[in-house]
């Protein structure tokens, strides 16, 4: 049976690779539709071209980019606002015209905190998309963006506490917070295992990432075992619209 089509709204260009390039294999590699929206960096920029690379490695087509400024990258951006300065009904209108014409059955994003580093990117994400994904099914809400389409169901990445404690040392910058929630939120544990390497093919992807020590980096220089391990899950809660009478709920494939 297909596994239903699956769009992903991340902030940054390799977020889709971090936190979902697993489920984004998956679904691909059993004929479902997949895509990405990222809400930062332009065409044309180094980091949009690292992107449309990884995005061919997961089978997810060519690059949605909303065209915001990174919060903390002005030239990936250079004749727009900062997402997070950008006017809310504005981004929220840019994602919905996306989620009309792809027409989603599942979307993922960022959750609350924004990931275990709580990027003020990330957290801007998610509050769009989840904006984005209730307002793309109103018949009055920005009519300009195309006819209403509702995706069955909103699935939010994240990590686990239990998860955190294990692979946070390893992840993120001594010093810095690891976000996390409560074992008992997740409501789908992703078993991605046959898809690592793909997987970690688009995070190598995203080449000014590892150049620069940034989670890719960081990745790379694991030992495989600890690489391997780290990528073989992906957490996700689920965060369900507005249902209709036409709305069937669809579940992400997974294993507990």
């Amino acid at each position: 049976m297909r596994p239903p089509s699956l769009l992903a709204v991340f902030a940054h260009p390799d977020d889709e690779s971090l936190s979902a390039g697993g489920v984004l294999a998956r679904h691909a590699a059993g004929g479902a539709r997949t895509a990405v929206v990222t809400a930062t960096w332009t065409a044309g920029s180094r980091r949009a071209a690292e992107l449309a690379d990884a995005l061919r490695i997961l089978g997810a087509g060519a690059p949605r980019l909303l065209g915001y400024a990174d919060a903390k990258v002005p030239e990936s951006a250079p004749n727009s606002p900062r997402f997070c300065d950008a006017p809310l009904d504005e981004a929220v209108c840019r994602l919905v015209g996306h989620i009309r014409e792809f027409r989603p059955e599942i979307v993922v994003t960022h959750d609350a905190y924004g990931g275990m580093t709580g990027h003020p990117d990330h957290v801007h994400t998610h509050r769009v998309t989840v904006l984005a994904v209730h307002a793309a099914g109103l018949d009055r809400r920005y009519p300009e963006a195309g006819a209403p389409w509702r995706p069955s169901a909103l699935y939010l990445a994240t990590h686990p506490h239990s998860a955190a404690r294990a692979l946070g040392p390893r992840l993120v910058r001594e010093g810095r917070p690891m976000l996390s929630v409560p074992d008992e939120w997740i409501t789908a544990t992703v078993d991605v295992r046959p898809w690592r390497a793909q997987k970690f093919g688009a995070v190598l992807a995203h080449r000014s990432e590892v150049a620069r020590g940034a989670l890719p980096g960081r990745l790379a220089a694991l030992p495989p075992s600890d690489r391997e391990e780290l990528l073989a899950t992906e957490w996700y809660i689920r965060h369900t619209p507005v249902p209709t009478e036409a709305t069937t709920p669809v579940q992400m494939e997974l294993t507990t």
